[in-house]
């Protein structure tokens, strides 16, 4: 048995932040019926290059373990099947601007009052409340408004965004960790509740000990590279054939590296605090003494003295890892057209009910006859009536 058997998301989103979420749902047990645009679908379904048989990597990376439902509920009977299945399920989770489905009836307190025990998580740019509710919210927009660009990036160089649509994952995360906690809740009082997270919020969420030191001296961050504002050393350095991330995060372990590096500095920088305020001097001559040999050298001669530490690998090397092996990390599905296919596994591995990865991503709308046949008790005829009809 999986934590979420027995429960029932209806899934009214698209692109990444609630695929995600549903995803994380879906990967512990909960039945996932997701909804998608008659003949379109999710976004992401034409997002590419790349595409396997027609199917974009995209949408293949966040939607296993979900029932595809083809469902055009602006129509009359398209919403009374939407109705229908609201009534059925557990959780809905949007991620609409909002206002978008309040005026069809279809926000949270439009439902609640008929559906009590209702869980509707809703994620947005900024919230259901607020000054700047009704703003659209996009990933990039996300990083850049809530900080993390202004600290991600070369001291002397443009601010980044990170290489995966970090706002988008995360809000999809707590939008998870909020249902899951929306459904301990229901079990104690019986009644449901909205799950309202905000990708602003979310990246705020995320800024901790930068956000920590802020409040403390209100001095602002700024960009530092790869290195950390209050560790030393801690960053990435060049051996002499790859760079590699070093990790002393406390006085013991420089002691331990400086032995394993041969490097004596008679007592001095024996402190982080010390390290720190001399890291103009420090740093070259780190660099210096790591660029003196490979890679692989470093790594076996710092792994041995216990100094944590790790190359600068590319996705080829991280899947090559047998440690993901090890840990179902890389798990291949079968999909109804591309046949075997690759997917990253689940993170969260509990010892009595684990998570699994039962289904591959499903195709546009391949689940809409059996939905609206075994669930709603339609006939062929009605559901083929529909499909002509562009409901479904």
């Amino acid at each position: 048995m999986a934590p979420l058997d027995g429960i029932t998301v209806l899934d009214l989103t698209r692109v990444l932040s609630g695929p995600y979420c549903t995803m994380l749902l879906g990967d512990m047990g909960a039945r996932v019926i997701k909804i998608e645009q008659p003949r379109k679908g999710d976004d992401t379904r034409g997002w590419g290059p790349p595409f396997l048989e027609g199917e974009s990597a995209y949408f293949l990376c966040v939607n296993r373990n979900k029932e595809s439902v083809t469902l055009d509920f602006k129509h009359p009977e398209g919403r009374a099947i939407i109705d229908r299945l609201i009534a059925r399920a557990d959780i809905v989770v949007e991620n609409f601007r909002p206002g978008t489905l309040a005026r069809l009836g279809l926000d949270y307190l439009s439902l609640a009052p008929g559906h009590p025990r209702l869980i509707y998580a809703s994620v947005s740019g900024f919230g259901q409340t607020g000054p700047r509710r009704n703003e659209p919210g996009y990933d990039a927009v996300m990083q850049a408004e809530g900080g993390l660009m202004s600290i991600t990036g070369a001291e002397d160089g443009p601010p980044f965004r990170l290489g995966v649509a970090i706002a988008d994952i995360v809000s999809g995360m707590f939008a998870a960790y909020g249902i899951v906690n929306a459904l301990v809740a229901r079990e104690r009082t019986g009644r449901g509740q909205q799950v309202d997270v905000a990708m602003l919020d979310s990246v705020a969420a995320l800024l901790t000990y930068q956000a920590g030191n802020f409040f403390a001296g209100g001095v602002v961050p700024q960009r530092l590279g790869n290195r950390h504002p209050s560790i030393v050393p801690y960053e990435t350095f060049a051996a002499s054939d790859g760079d590699f991330v070093l990790a002393v995060g406390n006085d013991e372990l420089w002691k331990k590296f400086c032995a394993a590096a041969g490097l004596d500095f008679g007592g001095r920088f024996a402190t982080n605090r010390e390290r720190v305020a001399g890291y103009d001097e420090l740093r070259p001559i780190l660099a210096g003494r790591l660029r003196t040999m490979s890679r692989a050298e470093w790594m076996t001669r710092l792994a041995e003295a216990g100094i944590p530490c790790g190359a600068v690998r590319d996705l080829q090397e991280v899947f090559s890892d047998p440690q993901l092996g090890a840990r179902d990390m890389i798990v291949e599905l079968v999909h109804a057209t591309i046949g075997r296919m690759t997917v990253v596994g689940t993170p969260v591995k509990l010892s009595s009910t684990p998570g699994s990865l039962r289904t591959a991503p499903p195709t546009l709308g391949s689940h809409t006859s059996a939905v609206l046949q075994g669930d709603l008790g339609l006939n062929a005829a009605e559901v083929a009536r529909l499909r002509a009809n562009g409901v479904i």
